[in-house]
């Protein structure tokens, strides 16, 4: 059941991650925050218990991470640059 939701909550966050790089806000970024730690939250749990698999949790969460992260700081930049010149 962990598995699950931890897929169901990285799968969300990558969706989410990029429809911030679409459209930026502050609320927006701060969701994807929050997801992004969520996922990184059940991922660690779900290694706790399985610690057999840990190279390729590892693998796959820095892959995870990696994307997500970027698309984040390019949607806080994009929101940066829109405010800049709306002032």
């Amino acid at each position: 059941m962990v598995l699950i939701t931890h897929i169901i909550i990285a799968l969300s966050s990558v969706a989410y991650a990029s429809y911030t790089l679409y459209a930026p806000s502050k609320a927006k970024l701060h969701v994807s925050y929050g997801l992004i730690l969520l996922t990184l939250l059940s991922g660690s749990y779900l290694t706790i218990l399985a610690p057999a698999h840990i190279a390729q949790a590892c693998a796959s969460g820095l892959a995870y991470s990696g994307a997500v992260l970027v698309m984040t700081i390019f949607a806080k930049r994009k929101l940066a640059e829109i405010k800049l010149t709306t002032d």
